[in-house]
């Protein structure tokens, strides 16, 4: 990786100029999304997305998620139909990502669709993401701005601390809002959950009538059809160990409702005291970090519902916990 000597930070009320410019340069810009921080690069150019894989260490395999600032835009990207376009009027803009065929003439670059004949597409809400997909007038790529694998940014600090040298610029917009990145739903034929995020399943079968179905990958293929669909993902350095009911003597803990006993205060972090699944959403991948930081060998975390957000934030653990890759 060569590395860049110094990644600057800028404020997000100046910055849709500065970073559209920097990203038709090549360059990559960090920025937050009403989910995540994002990390971009200009979705037309390969060279400056094989960059963002290395900035990252992320899998070439793994697909990118392009982003748009208007419905009409991703139509130039993408082929919509009925159920897409219903979603799509629905839930956007916001956390909600839609896999569908590529449009004739995509521009979107084959390496950050994997060689997929497919395309992720979203259209963000956060006011900061719109700005500069306006300013740049082109599909932006961009998966969480933190090293592949590890957990996924919410403030700008956490993209320093994971990417500082390796990327251009970082739009400092403050904490992000939903906290767990877009829901992903396959609509190239009968529409799929492939990753649940910030819609709620519940929200989206609403909408459509029918429940959707579940698929992990293309039938036949070793590699996912949507970002984060890694079996080991979110992960922090420390060993996770779910559904705890007890704490061991060297765990932190990261708790849920009323925590367990036998807590020490500096190594225990709760997703929400009053039992609100928008708030653990919210504080997830924050509070992973900073039970990471605390050097515990392992986090503890108490069992979580299983309705509306609470598949998403069961997702990100399940991946945090699994067994990493050699």
């Amino acid at each position: 990786m060569s590395l860049i000597l110094t990644t600057k930070t800028v404020p997000a009320a100046t910055a849709a100029r500065p970073a559209a410019d920097c990203l038709v340069a090549g360059g990559l810009v960090a920025f937050p999304t009403e989910t995540v921080y994002g990390l971009g690069a200009d979705g037309t150019n390969g060279k400056a997305i094989a960059r963002l894989y290395e900035a990252k260490g992320r899998p070439s395999f793994n697909p990118l998620i392009a982003h748009l600032p208007t419905l009409e835009a991703a139509q130039r990207v993408a082929i919509f139909n009925e159920t897409a376009l219903k979603l799509a009027r629905a839930f956007w803009p916001g956390p909600l990502t839609l896999v569908l065929p590529k449009a004739p003439g995509c521009p979107v670059s084959e390496l950050a669709t994997a060689g997929l004949d497919t395309v992720a597409v979203r259209i963000p809400a956060h006011p900061v993401a719109q700005a500069i997909l306006q300013a740049l007038g082109r599909p932006i790529v961009a998966p969480s701005a933190n090293r592949s694998g590890h957990v996924s940014p919410t403030t700008a600090a956490h993209v320093l601390h994971d990417l500082d040298g390796r990327i251009d610029l970082i739009v400092d917009g403050g904490p992000v809002s939903v906290g767990v990145e877009s829901t992903i739903v396959g609509c190239s034929g009968a529409p799929v959950l492939l990753r649940p995020g910030g819609t709620p399943r519940a929200d989206i079968e609403a909408v459509l009538g029918v429940p959707l179905g579940r698929l992990e990958t293309i039938p036949g293929h070793d590699s996912p059809l949507a970002p984060g669909m890694l079996e080991s993902h979110y992960a922090p350095a420390a060993a996770v160990r779910l559904g705890a009911t007890a704490l061991n003597a060297d765990e932190a803990l990261l708790a849920f409702c009323e925590a367990l006993p036998g807590a020490r205060p500096e190594r225990t972090l709760n997703l929400s005291p009053r039992g609100d699944l928008i708030e653990a959403a919210a504080n997830l991948f924050g509070h992973l970090r900073a039970l990471d930081e605390t050097g515990a060998q392992a986090i503890a975390v108490m069992p979580i519902p299983t309705h509306g957000l609470g598949e998403a934030i069961n997702d990100r653990l399940r991946r945090a916990a699994a067994d990493r890759p050699a």
